[in-house]
């Protein structure tokens, strides 16, 4: 005869890990998203001064001041990702949030390449493809570990690829190298959502819950934005 206290709290507990893990997956989207609009306002409000006082431009992008812009959110999300667990989950969150707002003014320099209506579409192909790929990796039984480590492989090939180009310069490559970009962006999307998604434990406290969001946030941050580029590279018209 079954035990229907059992029952009930087991069904109790399963209920309560998805209710937590619900609002931790949204904590993870809702980092995500703010970061994605401070960098967009960034960047369109680095265009702004730019074309409004071309002594802006000439101060960015025509002085030494260009390879900070470039280089800093390089270097800030290689400090945030080894520092993060020694942080407060507000100072990494807040962190987070800087990080975002210096990629939108290195990115600045994508709206004076391409054509506003190429930089859209690159975004909202992104943002539909971001979203299936994330709920297939959210809803999955199916381990992508394999995938997911056959996608960091990649990854590094496509670093070497990328820096062998700059000295070759050729257009087959460059085009080779974007569809892989994408592909490989597009499984590292899948794959680091169900990662996110395992890291989330019902008795984390919530100053470690919170931390695991944030940095599941950023994960998936590079992710969109490296599908986004390479997706203007493929598709965007120049100006």
């Amino acid at each position: 005869m079954q035990d229907n206290r059992f029952m009930n709290t087991a069904a109790a507990q399963s209920a309560q890990i998805d209710t937590g893990l619900r609002s931790y997956m949204l904590g993870v989207y809702n980092h995500m998203t703010t970061a994605l609009l401070l960098t967009g306002f960034f960047a369109f409000a680095m265009k702004w001064a730019v074309m409004t006082v071309p002594a802006v431009g000439q101060l960015v992008y025509g002085t030494p001041l260009k390879w900070v812009v470039m280089l800093a959110p390089l270097g800030m999300v290689f400090w945030l990702s080894a520092r993060m667990n020694a942080m407060s989950a507000t100072k990494a969150r807040n962190m987070f949030y800087i990080y975002g707002a210096l990629m939108g003014l290195s990115l600045a320099s994508i709206l004076f390449v391409y054509t506003g209506a190429s930089v859209a579409r690159a975004f909202f192909i992104t943002a539909g493809a971001f979203a299936g790929l994330s709920l297939y990796g959210y809803s999955t039984k199916r381990s992508l570990s394999a995938m997911g480590s056959f996608m960091v492989i990649g990854l590094f090939g496509l670093i070497i690829a990328s820096v062998v180009n700059i000295f070759m310069a050729s257009s087959q490559l460059e085009f080779v190298i974007s569809v892989a970009g994408v592909l490989i962006f597009a499984g590292l999307t899948a794959w680091d959502t169900q990662r996110i998604k395992a890291m989330y434990m019902a008795g984390d406290s919530s100053e470690e819950s919170n931390k695991k969001s944030i940095f599941g946030a950023l994960m998936l941050y590079l992710d969109f934005i490296n599908m986004f580029l390479f997706i203007l590279r493929l598709f965007g018209n120049r100006e």
